[in-house]
């Protein structure tokens, strides 16, 4: 259980938040007429739910010749027998990874994509003035702390819906527990013990454990893009 959990929650948490500030960025130097349809894909499964895991990830995933991600892998000859991606060991960390990452593009993405599209545009132009040369410069030293409230708000965001989605991989497998404890994470670590074993002694510890971890990615966060007023 904690390999899967330091794995999961490192790539979904700080991995999916990078994510959604890189895509905001992206989506925000498109033309208006692409931006609100790109906004739109990235922003839909995390407001979809459960209806996004019926009706994309679960036929896209599914485990035999009909699934759609088996069925463009056997006809164009990458492999000779159907994955088993979200029922095997192997490939069910790697499924809620990718499942979680795009689903996380909910609130904090749409904050941050605000953000960037409200910096003042003379900021640009000044830090030209100024030496700012590249792309990447223009990130660091205008968006960034020009955005510092929502990207405090899309970490803090990112914090909860990486824990709260530790259960994914139970409707992924349609197993509980999910094969080989593959898919395990402290959230359903915590589930199995306090509403399956009744060790709510132990269940409880580890909801202590969680909370401490919870707050102290929250003060770190707020140390990061937070003021010394809001301290």
């Amino acid at each position: 259980m904690p390999p899967n959990t330091f794995k999961f929650a490192t790539i979904v948490g700080p991995g999916g938040y990078i994510a959604s500030f890189l895509l905001a960025w992206l989506i925000s130097i498109l033309p208006g007429v692409y931006r609100k349809w790109f906004t739109l894909a990235m922003y839909t499964p995390s407001l979809a739910g459960g209806v996004s895991m019926g009706i994309i990830w679960s036929p896209l995933l599914s485990s035999d010749r009909i699934g759609y991600l088996n069925s463009f892998l056997l006809k164009a000859g990458l492999i000779s027998e159907p994955i088993l991606w979200v029922t095997s060991k192997e490939y069910l960390m790697t499924s809620m990874i990718i499942v979680t990452l795009w689903s996380s593009m909910g609130i904090g993405f749409l904050a941050m994509l605000a953000g960037i599209l409200n910096v003042n545009p003379e900021l640009y132009e000044a830090g030209k003035l100024d030496g700012i040369r590249s792309r990447l410069e223009e990130i660091w030293y205008i968006t960034i702390p020009s955005t510092k409230p929502q990207m405090l708000f899309g970490a803090v965001m990112a914090i909860v819906g990486a824990f709260k989605a530790g259960g994914i991989g139970d409707q992924l497998s349609g197993m509980n527990p999910t094969p080989q404890y593959a898919g395990h994470v402290i959230v359903t670590h915590i589930d199995d013990y306090g509403f399956t074993r009744f060790e709510l002694g132990y269940a409880t510890a580890l909801s202590v454990f969680l909370l401490v971890l919870i707050y102290a990615a929250n003060k770190l966060c707020w140390r990061l893009f937070g003021t010394k007023e809001d301290e």
